[in-house]
């Protein structure tokens, strides 16, 4: 399933062997309204959520686009799905700040 989330930054979410719900949509919104100060200068955010296939867990891949062409990634794996989303959020939220400050230095 993808989630596409329209405005300034577009929002991609998608499962692999997960299909990702309305709660997980819901949380993944309210974890990543920190990212406002970032709207300007991202333009899209591709995050996929991949369920293990053996034993437990998941891992999120994300993908940010700057406009100014750089692409970084950020990845975190996890057990417990909402515990990952939160982490990643904060990687998402450390790289788009680390981006715009090294582009501010120039």
């Amino acid at each position: 399933m993808t989630i596409v989330k329209g405005g300034l930054m577009n929002l991609t979410v998608r499962g692999i062997r997960y299909n990702p719900s309305d709660e997980t949509r819901a949380f993944l919104d309210k974890k990543l309204e920190k990212l406002h100060f970032a709207e300007d200068y991202l333009h899209d955010l591709d995050i996929v959520i991949t369920r293990e296939p053996l034993g437990q867990g998941y891992h999120l891949d994300a993908k940010l686009h700057f406009s100014w062409g750089t692409i970084k990634m950020v990845s975190y794996d996890c057990y417990e799905l909402f515990e990952g989303i939160e982490l990643i959020a904060d990687k998402i939220e450390a790289t788009a700040r680390k981006e715009k400050g090294k582009i501010k230095e120039h």
